[in-house]
């Protein structure tokens, strides 16, 4: 089936049924009467940046023009996008002369992240390139290798990237621009983020909950958004929605969203229209921030949005071959695919290319005549490619002593309260440079002590209204991490707290971030940022009472993909070593640290200093549950997580009872990559150290939180794998009890005593009984299994606490289900 045909350039949306007079809704103005010299900057900045986008699709040589065009001009690979370009270079020669008129700090975020070439040339008009990339100079030669090295392996990607001075985003997976943009400005009073939208991004999930952030953003204590809606109408193949809205649906949409929607669409006078619509958008944020800062802010107030509509890939070749360019799809990526081999398709390009005039556009050394200049900023600082907030603002955090909040040793607490503690000083210390985002669940996660001394920020709740919360809570697991990578990228830092089950639905987000954060310290002159963090509580093995679809521990094998010089997983045992992994992970820079824990009151192994000390380790022998301090074992026990250490620890305490000759070690491991083949992560054990951990020889068993084939994949390579079982999530579950999930996935203490007692068949003492000790041991799994069935609970005793000295089980609640 062919695809969508059209019949006319820049098909208009057909009429709604939507009542005339909402079109008061949109914001009316007198066009600005620019002054010849501003009109002229403005219109000969675009032509060159065009001219330079196009040229960097298409030219190997020859990029001014300076004779006609041959084959041998054209690259052998065609790679961009110009469908938007445009409507990006429009947008940047107005904020250009924004960020001069006000001395305004101005960051620009694209949504369109392969509108790269636009980019890329206004970078190269306004010098930002050659400050960093001195082979981009302007000038003759500087210009040749921008665009002949364009989507080649020695030059700029075709999106943009970390690489491009002045983004903040990673330009490819399209939802998240808005979001960043919200989060960039928190904290920022002075900053103004434009951030364009374009009507194909519109149409993801990330966007349209986006929309609301702008009732998280206090004008008192942050900047503001000016977002810009590009409505070109077309994506790939075919229409978008926005594209077939009219005025009136737009209108009540934008309106509805908070916003006061104001149309740019004169194409008779676009500079007239988007300069009287830019000095609109920033008097309306000043008004709104007035307000706030002199004590009467205005409840719910409408920031502005602009919704620009202009053709896709306009001033681009009107028809190919006789098929509608400008103003439909076909515009979207390559207008002329064919340029390399076909006579009519190079004679258009030439034709295209110098409907700009190059010969006016540029000195007679290739560099940027002063009309041009003009409307740039000559202020370096205030050049949209060289704010210092987009390269090195970067905030260190006063961190309060960690151990100042430590649970006593042989006690029990939840991890999430003790941290919910410190993360409350935190903020205290760190007023303005510290945020939590996360979605509706940070009383069910137990952090709720970090309400002592802040709030919530949801400016249009009357009960949070202009209080400077420190938390923000919403229901968008996207909307959080844009914000995050917003805040963290601009040099604060944040916090993710979530359940873990749901932490998967910004996987592909948190792995753009990370391609961004890769790229950007393999450049020269982006500064270190915070590491971005994550807290995955209410695990799967405490939430048994919401069931199957809550049980999911996928997050931690999305980390464990990235590249080791980013990814840093922990799963800390206890309270203290929680708090001291919170710290570090706090302090650190440029990671993706995810922390794994219980927010259930959970045993305390570890004083402070022991929690230290081990946490530094990143695994350790505990001797207190090991048979003689562990030496000369028959087996390893490993326990990674919180409640599977708690089975591995009881299963040791087992064992003395039941099999008092099988000698035991017990390991905890907290730093997962330490498990890692020596070499492969920076925190990966020398073989030698590994040997003296978990022995050379000895059977290991592994009693882990997440799937099985991640921890098989990180200690892939370590000798002598056949000794090494492993026992972890399986992805059984239901709504039923804490021990039942344990019994479930097969993780229980009696599973971890039936593989402790298969592994030291070697002893002889243990050997002579062990099928009677193993068909015990399994007669009592179903007596427990039993007893959960019938009485829909777990033995009273299950989560006492044992005590390896000869004393009482130290009895523990197992807390309620939340």
């Amino acid at each position: 089936m062919p695809g969508e045909v059209i019949d006319r350039p820049n098909p208009q949306p057909l009429p709604s049924h939507i009542e005339d007079h909402v079109l008061s809704l949109a914001v009316k103005l007198e066009k600005a009467k620019l002054d010849s010299s501003t009109a002229k900057g403005l219109q000969k900045f675009r032509s060159a940046a065009n001219y330079i986008a196009a040229a960097m699709i298409f030219l190997h040589d020859n990029v001014l023009l300076e004779r006609d065009l041959t084959f041998d001009d054209i690259k052998p690979r065609l790679l961009g996008h110009w469908g938007t370009c445009p409507g990006l270079t429009l947008v940047y020669s107005h904020l250009n002369l924004l960020a001069t008129s006000h001395d305004q700090d101005i960051i620009y975020v694209v949504g369109p992240g392969h509108g790269a070439p636009a980019i890329l040339a206004c970078l190269w008009l306004e010098g930002s390139l050659e400050r960093f990339y001195p082979q981009y100079s302007r000038t003759k030669q500087g210009l040749h290798n921008l665009i002949t090295k364009f989507s080649t392996p020695s030059g700029f990607p075709s999106h943009i990237n970390a690489e491009t001075p002045g983004a903040i985003h990673e330009g490819g997976e399209l939802g998240y621009a808005l979001s960043v943009a919200y989060g960039a400005v928190m904290d920022r009073p002075d900053l103004v983020v434009a951030c364009i939208v374009g009507d194909g991004e519109s149409e993801t999930g990330p966007t349209a909950a986006a929309w609301h952030a702008g009732k998280y953003i206090d004008p008192k204590e942050s900047g503001a958004v000016i977002p810009i809606v590009h409505v070109n109408g077309f994506k790939i193949s075919e229409r978008t929605i926005y594209g077939c809205m009219d005025h009136k649906e737009l209108a009540t949409l934008f309106t509805g969203y908070g916003y006061q929607p104001r149309f740019v669409e004169d194409l008779e006078d676009i500079d007239g229209d988007l300069g009287a619509s830019m000095e609109w958008a920033l008097s309306e944020i000043h008004r709104i921030q007035k307000a706030a800062r002199s004590g009467k802010p205005i409840m719910k107030p409408q920031w502005p949005v602009l919704i620009l509509r202009t053709p896709k890939g306009w001033s681009g070749p009107d028809k190919v071959h006789g098929e509608i360019v400008e103003g439909s799809f076909h515009a979207h990526q390559v207008p002329l695919m064919a340029a390399k081999k076909d006579e009519e398709e190079l004679k258009q390009l030439q034709e295209w290319l110098q409907s700009y005039k190059p010969g006016e556009l540029f000195t007679k050394d290739g560099g940027v005549p002063e009309d041009i200049l003009k409307i740039i900023p000559r202020d370096d600082s205030k050049k949209l490619g060289q704010q210092i907030d987009t390269n090195g603002s970067h905030e260190e955090l006063k961190l309060p002593d960690w151990k100042t909040f430590a649970a006593k040793k042989g006690g029990q607490a939840s991890c999430m309260k003790v941290c919910g503690e410190m993360l409350d000083q935190t903020f205290v210390d760190n007023p303005h440079s510290i945020r939590v985002f996360s979605p509706d669940e940070l009383v069910s996660n137990k952090l709720d002590a970090v309400f002592k001394h802040t709030g919530r920020n949801f400016q249009w709740d009357e009960f949070s209204n202009a209080r400077g919360g420190r938390v923000i809570e919403i229901l968008s697991e996207h909307t959080c991490q844009g914000f995050m990578q917003g805040y963290t990228l601009t040099g604060r830092t944040a916090l993710f707290p979530s359940y873990e089950s749901f932490l998967g639905i910004i996987h592909t987000m948190m792995v753009q971030y990370s391609k961004f954060n890769k790229m950007a310290r393999e450049t020269t002159w982006r500064k270190d940022i915070s590491s971005i963090n994550y807290i995955e509580t209410s695990t799967w093995t405490r939430q048994e009472h919401n069931g199957f679809s809550h049980q999911n521990p996928s997050f931690i094998g999305a980390v464990l993909n990235l590249k080791p010089t980013a990814a840093r997983v922990y799963l800390p045992p206890d309270a203290n070593t929680f708090l001291s992994t919170l710290a570090h992970c706090l302090r650190s820079k440029n990671y993706v640290n995810l922390m794994v824990g219980s927010k259930q009151p959970q045993p305390v192994f570890l004083s402070p200093e022991e929690a230290e000390s081990h946490c530094r380790a990143g695994a350790s022998v505990w001797k207190f549950a090991s048979t003689d301090d562990g030496l000369n074992p028959d087996v390893v026990l490993v326990g990674i997580g919180a409640e599977l250490t708690f089975e591995v620890i009881e299963a040791a305490a087992m064992l003395r009872r039941k099999a008092p000759h099988l000698r035991v070690r017990v390991i905890n491991v907290t730093d997962l990559m330490v498990l890692g083949l020596e070499g492969s992560h920076p925190h990966a054990l020398s073989h030698d150290d590994f040997d003296a951990l978990f022995t050379p020889d000895k059977p290991i068993h592994f009693n882990y939180h997440g799937y099985a084939n991640e921890l098989k994949g990180i200690i892939f390579g370590r000798p002598n794998l056949h000794r090494i079982s492993i026992e972890a999530y399986d992805e059984e579950g239901s709504t039923t009890t804490p021990l039942d999930m344990m019994l479930r996935n097969r993780v229980s203490r009696w599973h971890v005593v039936d593989a402790a007692l298969k592994g030291a068949a070697g002893n002889e003492k243990v050997r002579v009984d062990m099928h009677e000790l193993r068909s015990n041991n399994s007669h009592e799994l179903k007596k427990v299994r039993d007893y959960i069935m019938k009485t829909g609970k777990d033995p009273d005793d299950a989560y006492d606490t044992p005590d390896f000295e000869g004393g009482k089980s130290v009895h523990r609640d197992v807390g309620y289900a939340d």
